[in-house]
């Protein structure tokens, strides 16, 4: 059966690789590493990288907390389990360029101790980005990537997990998604999936290690791409959409705040600028539209054709 310790040991070294490898590919900044403790147990380590060469603000974070389970998960989770303990890593980068996409990434394990001392334990997490301009080409790359890495444990993952994110990654009160999708996945065990326990493990880090390829992948033709005044514009205006989400429908972001977790790390993910412009709408025919036209629900990046 696998430690939770040793779990969390792992989870920290992919921390620390993506940071090495994400200062070397921004070029223009280093991260500053927070350190902190969660009162009712545990803690965790937050590096944020700001007014880089690449990303304006962006963070690399890993926790492992502990303790008594708040009411408040207990009733969402449906559960009268007493004791938690939960670990990961959890990724937002917002970049300087409207050309290059804001990317979020996050892997976690969760376990739960009941008064019986029986113990419910899965894994969750999954990678998504958001384009302020999708381009077909990028976004297909990026699904053909995800969709070996899930291939590589088992056929069915990719198509199921990628369906689920169009579902998590949705604003419904805009009935637009958030972006171009990628995969999500919550409490995975043997028994609602064809992998052990630790294949499960192995699959989480998985996708934890695909983060730096897939990044350096989309930002190679985009990072220096000239921008205009407008299009700086319409960056902020998808910022918001992205604020909104996180503030809204986040389950990440909901249970760090019910579970008294650090909250400039929590709140790590809001872009630096955003902006709400009163009833905005892009002009027909422009590539606005065309971005706002492709976000929906059930497109086959990985297909030959795409609409």
């Amino acid at each position: 059966m696998l430690d939770k310790n040793a779990i969390a040991q792992d989870f920290k070294a992919i921390q620390a690789d993506i940071v090495n490898k994400l200062t070397a590919l921004d070029g223009g900044a280093l991260f500053e590493t927070e350190k902190w403790e969660r009162p009712g147990g545990g803690g965790g380590e937050s590096k944020v990288l700001q007014n880089g060469a690449l990303i304006e603000k962006g963070g690399v974070n890993f926790s492992a907390v502990y303790g008594k389970l708040p009411d408040a998960v207990k009733k969402a989770f449906k559960t009268d389990q007493e004791e938690f303990f939960a670990t990961g890593v959890s990724i937002v980068l917002h970049p300087h360029n409207p050309w290059v996409p804001i990317i979020h990434m996050n892997i976690r394990y969760f376990e739960m101790q009941g008064t019986g001392n029986e113990t419910l334990r899965w894994f969750g997490g999954g990678i998504d980005v958001t384009p302020h301009y999708v381009i077909k080409d990028a976004a297909k790359n990026f699904h053909v990537y995800l969709k070996s890495v899930c291939d590589s444990f088992d056929a069915s993952l990719y198509p199921k997990y990628k369906t689920w994110a169009d579902d998590y990654f949705y604003i419904k009160h805009r009935k637009e998604t958030r972006g171009i999708g990628g995969i999500f996945y919550d409490r995975l065990t043997p028994q609602n999936t064809p992998l052990t326990w630790e294949q499960l493990f192995d699959f989480s880090k998985a996708v934890g290690n695909s983060f730096v390829p897939i990044y350096t992948n989309l930002v190679a033709n985009t990072r220096e791409k000239h921008f205009s005044l407008e299009e700086k514009q319409w960056q902020l205006q998808r910022r918001s959409r992205y604020a909104e989400f996180n503030l809204v429908y986040d389950s990440g972001t909901k249970f760090g705040l019910e579970t008294d977790g650090r909250i400039e790390s929590i709140l790590m993910s809001m872009p630096p600028m955003a902006a709400w412009v009163y009833d905005y709408k892009a002009l027909p025919d422009t590539p606005e539209a065309e971005t706002m036209a492709l976000l929906q629900k059930g497109i086959d990046w990985t297909a030959g054709e795409m609409i």
